[in-house]
């Protein structure tokens, strides 16, 4: 009888001990949930445990093995993989919130009147303003120093065009840098217009300047970083790509991390300049579940916009001008070179068609014999036709859609009719490449990720613009569009195998939605924002 017992009591164990839930942080169910893998499936529900899912399934699966204290149901509401903004301008971004924003000014007078407003409410011994655009102006050319001077004749004004490649600045400024006709403006321009400088610099000179800006203070680099992550969060994006990061920035960004003061993941590109490379190299790469310092930033040529961009052929719109590459091809195969024989990628900034042409062509030569390197293209703007096919071997283009929504106003009259055809060709990029990584460049751009997604998929402005979209077949599908922001963007840093999709071993890096953005009519796209967004579990906004 004793030995009955114990044996039922024995078989009672087994069944509670069969029955037991596995407790875990979080629980979410009735949800509609993206997960972006391989099979772009869905979900109704996964659970959550110390920051990663640890399973995603129907609302049954979850419920039947999981239980947790902190249990939401979604009523239906959709869920996506935390966004990543695979190009911008972080730091830079959050330091422009702490100076004058000129983006939508439409004369040197509208930029005039904000300059002012902030030196009333500042009173700054040194002036920054950022976002100017002279395509948006009525008479579109660029503006010069003599209306800055007139308006600030005793303090120095910095003016940063939009693409971050050309600057407007006024004599008092020109004077502290010791600029005049004469000096050396290799690698860029010193517009001369009757023997002096008009105050437009373009690309390498526009250093010269930067020299003479007071550098801000700890308080000021910490509260950019701390403002520009409020804004992440608000628009859904839980990892960004920065693309240009001096040691000191990084080094900050680590520590207010591991302070616990900065959530944001990071994937930091490395300025490329020699002492960088040097102390980097030494160092190794340097990754926390927060930052990834795998990479470095090189520079190829300027901007579209600014004429700097380097072309083949001169600019339909200015005969005899080419823009420029930035460093001679000597000097970016050395540094290609210095990166291949490490562990590091690298990422190039290349818009125009000879620079794309010089750039592959390096890459191709550098990486010869190694694998799975995944070095980026950033912007792949303008490429011959003969071009596209260097992204078969592992190159991955990193494109930004709002440039193409921005700039199809002007394009074709910078390229002319037949280069036109092969600018922002992110259909025919992402065929050759098999991925593309999708950004915003923003401050240059807007932060907001849905114009990203909305610039992708209908090649149209905000104001649906043209009708029937800017050269639609280079258009993205949806998937193709949310796989750039999210599961492709985390490959191209390497990150595939903990962030990008909703899987099982993955941070729990979400977004919350209202509505569906794979259905969702498209002049409704760029007013979606998240509900909530939550970074390996823990919600942050």
């Amino acid at each position: 009888m004793r030995a009955f017992a114990l044996l039922f009591f024995t078989l009672f164990l087994i069944s509670c001990n069969q029955n037991e839930k596995i407790m875990v942080d979080a629980i979410i169910t009735d949800a509609t949930i993206y997960t972006v893998n391989n099979t772009f499936e869905k979900a109704t529900a996964m659970a959550i445990d110390k920051g990663k899912i640890v399973a995603i399934g129907t609302d049954t699966d979850i419920e039947k093995k999981y239980q947790s204290n902190n249990s939401t149901k979604a009523d239906g509401k959709f869920i996506y993989p935390g966004l990543i903004d695979a190009h911008c301008h972080f730091y830079t971004y959050g330091l422009s919130l702490q100076e004058v924003d000129l983006r939508g000014t439409t004369s040197m007078a509208d930029i005039i009147s904000r300059l002012k407003a902030f030196q009333k409410e500042k009173n700054p011994a040194f002036i920054v303003g950022n976002g100017w655009d002279q395509n948006d102006w009525d008479v579109k050319k660029y503006p010069t120093k003599a209306d800055l001077d007139v308006a600030f004749p005793d303090i120095p004004v910095v003016l940063n065009r939009v693409d971050s490649h050309a600057i407007i600045v006024n004599s008092k400024a020109l004077a502290l840098a010791g600029i005049t006709k004469d000096t050396n403006a290799e690698g860029g321009q010193i517009e001369i217009v009757n023997g002096e400088p008009t105050g437009i610099l373009v690309d390498n000179p526009m250093e010269l300047i930067f020299k003479i800006i007071p550098k801000p203070t700890r308080k000021i680099q910490i509260a950019a970083l701390l403002d520009a992550e409020k804004v992440m969060f608000d628009y859904g994006l839980t990892t960004v790509n920065d693309a240009g990061l001096d040691p000191d920035i990084i080094h900050l960004m680590d520590s207010l991390q591991k302070a616990k003061l900065m959530k944001l993941n990071v994937y930091a590109m490395v300025t490329a300049n020699q002492k960088n490379i040097d102390m980097y190299l030494k160092k190794g790469i340097y990754k926390t579940d927060q930052l990834n310092v795998r990479s470095f930033k090189m520079y190829g040529d300027g901007a579209l916009g600014s004429r700097g961009a380097c072309m083949h052929k001169p600019y339909s719109d200015k005969p005899g001008q080419y823009g420029a590459l930035l460093a001679p091809v000597v000097g970016l195969k050395s540094v290609a070179k210095q990166i291949a024989n490490s562990n590091f990628q690298l990422n190039t900034h290349a818009i125009g068609d000879s620079a794309n042409t010089v750039i592959l062509k390096i890459y191709k030569e550098v990486l010869a014999g190694t694998k799975d390197r995944r070095w980026k293209i950033e912007h792949a703007q303008v490429l011959r036709e003969a071009d596209f096919d260097y992204f078969k071997f592992g190159i991955i283009p990193s494109v930004q859609p709002t440039h193409a929504t921005s700039d199809m106003y002007w394009a074709e009259e910078r390229l002319g009719k037949q280069r036109i055809k092969n600018a922002y060709a992110f259909k025919k990029l992402l065929q050759k490449a098999g991925t593309v990584a999708l950004g915003t460049d923003f401050p240059v751009e807007e932060v907001n990720p849905m114009l990203t997604f909305h610039a992708a998929v209908t090649r149209k402005d905000v104001k649906d613009y043209p009708k029937g979209g800017f050269q639609m077949e280079n258009a993205l599908t949806r998937a193709e569009t949310l796989r750039g922001m999210t599961l492709w963007a985390a490959y191209s840093n390497f990150e595939e195998k903990e962030k990008g999709s909703l899987e099982v071993g993955k941070w729990a890096d979400f977004v919350i939605y209202d509505e569906d953005l794979m259905k969702v009519k498209e002049n409704m796209m760029v007013k979606m924002k998240p509900i909530s967004t939550f970074i390996k579990g823990q919600k942050v906004k």
